[in-house]
């Protein structure tokens, strides 16, 4: 029989990794950890230069990324669905763990959430995964797009995405074909996020991308078609102190039209100036907006149940200068993610139906929301 300390020699050799992924994430999640020193991760700085499809890939330079899907499906008898799949990046802080050469060594920590929001029975279920990279179990390559968590992954080229995951009887195989190219955000190369230098990340999307394949419920194949949205965004420094949370918007309009926008939330309840957003035209122009371009109005509220976070549910968004009032409704009240086993965050991210006019003529459409912050303040680095 082992004697005790090989017994808990062995537990140690089993529980090192887990141990050194949850220090890791104290750093990510906590603002009173020390920021690591401005030589060792790149800062979203004034004057980057996009290159596609270079940049549909892993930014190992920078300390946090993230590739993330949203959708809206239909079925062949009409039934709707929502649905988000998102990878995140984070790059370890330790110095000596990246200069590791084994393969063995943890550079970068991958989280993802896959969520469907069934609209016909009012249902949402979402799944969360965490891995260390290391041995092909999660990665991103650099200069393509191909990320993945096990089975769970994101491939293809400007021309087409293609989105895998599956859990407990729900999952997805989709195609995605852009129909825009690509929209950068921001201006000079940067989508501000505050006024210092470096509080800022690189952001784009393709903001329409047909959508066809299958998706999995209950374990019953249901082929699907649809309309999807990727963003893609990179950076390396924190939120202010006083930014406690976002709230984000994508719409996507019936004349081949969309909008992006978001506000950060400050503690005294003011909204970040730095606030932005990007109103793209149906021939795929866009048009950068500020903070004072868009007003967007709480009409109701939802608390949830689970996490007892009170959230905005329902909302007015107003933009003079296109002839736009939109009012957005979601499709399901409880689309709330509490991700207690990858990046420890609650937040709601759901599909929105989307009313209202514009210069006067009536308009329609789908939208996603996400909103952080409210379940607590959020102190996740960017």
């Amino acid at each position: 029989m082992p004697s005790l300390l090989q017994r808990v020699r062995r537990r140690w050799i089993v529980l090192a990794p887990i141990f050194l992924v949850f220090s890791s994430l104290l750093g990510l999640f906590t603002t009173s950890a020390l920021p690591a020193p401005e030589h060792r991760f790149r800062p979203a700085l004034p004057g980057y230069v996009y290159r596609f499809p270079w940049d549909l890939g892993s930014h190992d330079e920078f300390q946090t990324e993230w590739w993330y899907y949203t959708g809206h499906l239909l079925s062949a008898d009409q039934h709707r669905y929502g649905y988000q799949l998102t990878f995140f990046r984070r790059a370890v802080a330790s110095e000596a763990i990246r200069q590791n050469p084994s393969r063995w060594a943890m550079r970068n920590i991958y989280f993802a959430h896959f969520a469907v929001t069934d609209e016909e029975h009012d249902e949402f279920r979402f799944a969360e995964k965490i891995s260390r990279e290391g041995l092909g179990k999660a990665g991103a390559a650099t200069g393509r797009l191909a990320v993945w968590i096990d089975q769970w992954r994101a491939d293809g080229d400007v021309t087409g995405h293609f989105l895998h995951a599956a859990d407990q009887g729900r999952g997805l195989d989709l195609k995605l074909t852009p129909e825009k190219p690509a929209v950068v955000h921001g201006q000079r190369g940067i989508s501000r996020k505050g006024d210092l230098d470096g509080e800022a990340s690189h952001y784009y999307s393709f903001t329409r991308m047909k959508t066809e394949g299958t998706l999995l419920l209950n374990g019953h194949a249901i082929p699907v078609t649809g309309l999807s949205w990727m963003d893609h965004e990179f950076g390396s420094n924190q939120l202010g102190a006083e930014q406690v949370g976002w709230d984000w918007f994508s719409l996507q309009l019936e004349d081949r039209s969309e909008l992006m926008f978001y506000q950060i939330r400050r503690r005294d309840g003011s909204v970040e100036p730095a606030s932005a957003g990007t109103w793209i035209q149906s021939d795929g122009a866009s048009i950068p907006l500020r903070r004072e371009d868009a007003r967007i109005e709480v009409l109701e509220d939802w608390r949830s149940p689970k996490s007892g976070a009170r959230y905005p549910g329902r909302w007015r968004v107003t933009v003079p200068s296109l002839g736009l009032v939109v009012e957005l409704v979601p499709t399901v009240r409880d689309q709330e993610l509490i991700t207690r086993s990858s990046t420890q965050v609650t937040y709601w991210e759901g599909s929105v139906a989307v009313k209202g006019s514009r210069e006067g003529r009536p308009v329609s459409g789908v939208g996603y929301v996400e909103l952080t912050g409210y379940a607590g303040a959020l102190k996740q680095r960017l």
